[in-house]
């Protein structure tokens, strides 16, 4: 596999429920269209879009440039939790991904973490310019968070899960996105297993310990860009 869910300890910026965080988790696409969307109609038009994604390319250019972003978001500034994730080379493997669970209006927050996840995540070194023509960005937008009634009350490629639990008088958490079980092939059982891992835990994970997490569930609508379908949307515009 070549890009695994790395284990970490949580630290300050990541996921705590009903605090203010930010996380990293590790997630893989599933679709094949260029600049596609993955998203949950249920009557309604998905609110993520290809933009999104453009501008994250738009901020990170400038970033690494050391330039101001020459265009402003035209995509809708509502308040959503949010992730940005990058992926490089042909193997598509995990480059940095962070977000949160509070709700941020779009165009500050996907200027945060477009740079938050491509530069401060703990796991890998900042990305640097030369690795920009072989990123893919996604962009994907936290919905329908419910609690669970039990630790399987979730299904997998459908839900994202977060966990809360206590070890002694210690709190700990974790999260994964919904593309993460499926695209891992794990069962329900793997996936809140190694969430204990990922939390930081390395006692024994134990039916009682299983029972004891608050489990919350969401769901996403994600959009997925290419720097080669970024590049040519660019060249539209310059020349427009």
């Amino acid at each position: 596999m070549c890009c695994p869910i790395l284990r970490h300890r949580m630290a300050d910026e990541d996921f705590q429920t009903s605090r203010k965080h930010e996380t990293r988790d590790g997630v893989m696409s599933n679709g094949d269209k260029p600049a596609h969307l993955n998203g949950l109609t249920n009557g309604y038009a998905p609110v993520v879009c290809p933009e999104m994604c453009y501008y994250c390319f738009d901020v990170l250019i400038s970033h690494l440039n050391q330039t101001e972003v020459l265009r402003s978001p035209i995509f809708v500034n509502d308040p959503y939790p949010l992730f940005v994730t990058w992926k490089i080379g042909v193997d598509r493997c995990l480059r940095g991904c962070m977000g949160t669970f509070m709700a941020k209006k779009l165009h500050r927050g996907l200027a945060e973490y477009s740079i938050t996840s491509s530069m401060k995540d703990s796991r890998f070194k900042p990305v640097t310019h030369d690795e920009v023509p072989r990123l893919e960005c996604s962009v994907s937008l936290l919905i329908n968070f419910e609690k669970a009634d039990h630790y399987l009350d979730w299904e997998v490629g459908q839900h994202g899960i977060q966990i809360e639990f206590l070890v002694g008088k210690s709190s700990k958490s974790a999260t994964y996105l919904p593309e993460v079980a499926l695209e891992q092939k794990w069962t329900k059982l793997q996936t809140l297993d190694s969430l204990f891992r990922k939390a930081g835990y390395n006692g024994q994970i134990t039916e009682e310990l299983r029972q004891s997490v608050h489990l919350v569930r969401y769901q996403s609508e994600k959009c997925i860009v290419t720097y080669e379908e970024y590049t040519k949307i660019s060249t539209r515009v310059r020349n427009a």
